[in-house]
């Protein structure tokens, strides 16, 4: 999730951004990234993978104290409380997440004076070797002076799917909601994962961050209802597994439309309306084919030796959470 928890710690030297190195003011952008700490109840449907407690960072991107985070921060999040650089701490309410993109607003219920505000970039346009900074809250000790490594499709095993995510090297370790700076200082991405290229002496960690283009149409509209005002993609219960061209169900959700009609876990999935399934990423993009949630999606297995048709009701994800309570 968001690496580790947010004691003492740096980044080594060697690995952070220098004030001379960059075109723009880097210590007063790197103070647009404050610390997020959200208190989950234990019933929570996403309690048993993500925790209860949950620690990572977010960026300022409004004077009235709007946050940018990664939504599995704050998804069903009761309590938030955030550290601005000063050590001033205010509590926060999520005002939405996007399941589609991974991205989360939190605003904060206090004043809080002097924030410093990211201005946000254009990611469409950021190229692979491009020269970033990924922060975390705490200033240049807790940030890494990173490149772009690759800009290219990501598939989760979670039905999630970004069609143009960017890839920084060398991985920071408290990624969860930190902000990535391209080269001309600009907000351009959050951070959400650490993943391992590689393997042996070859192997390198990088990051994947979602990068805001996505965002940009319907953060008006989600900061204003909670809601991105697209068409709800469809949901099914269902986390997948991938080996080499083989897709299988790795588990289902508690109560959800795949555990519902009937799929089980180790059942490998062949296609979807018609489609043959080789990856997570031709599944995900068969199951969006469907229509919108709600839609009847029609899935093709093997259950050992037998294959069977099953047919599963999506519905939208957010109706699986539970509903924050009103303080």
């Amino acid at each position: 999730m968001s690496g580790m928890s947010d004691d003492e710690w740096e980044v080594p030297d060697a690995f952070r951004p220098e004030a001379n190195e960059v075109s723009w003011p880097l210590h007063q952008r790197l103070n647009a990234v404050a610390s997020l700490r959200a208190l989950v109840p234990h019933d929570a449907t996403s309690a048993g993978a993500l925790g209860t407690e949950r620690e990572g960072s977010g960026v300022w991107i409004d004077p009235s104290g709007l946050l940018l985070t990664i939504g599995y921060l704050i998804t069903e999040a009761e309590t938030i409380w955030i550290t601005d650089h000063q050590g001033r701490a205010v509590q926060g309410t999520p005002v939405g997440t996007d399941f589609e993109t991974g991205f989360g607003l939190v605003q904060a219920l206090g004043r809080v004076p002097g924030i410093e505000v990211a201005p946000l970039g254009d990611s469409d346009s950021l190229p692979e070797g491009a020269s970033c900074v990924l922060a975390a809250h705490g200033g240049a000790e807790r940030s890494v002076a990173c490149t772009v490594a690759s800009r290219q499709p990501f598939a989760g095993h979670w039905e999630y799917l970004l069609e143009n995510a960017i890839f920084t090297a060398p991985a920071h370790p408290h990624w969860g909601g930190a902000g990535l700076f391209g080269p001309d200082g600009r907000l351009v991405g959050v951070g959400s994962l650490i993943l391992q290229q590689g393997g042996g002496r070859n192997r390198v960690d990088l990051n994947m961050v979602v990068p805001v283009a996505p965002l940009l149409p319907v953060l008006d509209t989600m900061r204003a209802t909670g809601a991105t005002g697209r068409p709800v993609r469809p949901w099914l219960g269902l986390y997948a597994s991938e080996d080499e061209d083989q897709v299988g169900v790795g588990s289902l959700a508690k109560g959800g439309p795949a555990e519902k009609a009937g799929l089980k876990p180790d059942d490998r999935i062949l296609a979807v309306e018609g489609r043959a399934v080789h990856d997570l990423a031709s599944l995900w993009n068969a199951v969006r084919e469907a229509g919108v949630a709600g839609a009847k999606v029609r899935m093709l297995v093997a259950r050992g030796e037998r294959k069977l048709d099953i047919t599963v009701e999506s519905t939208d994800r957010a109706r699986h959470l539970k509903a924050p309570r009103l303080h």
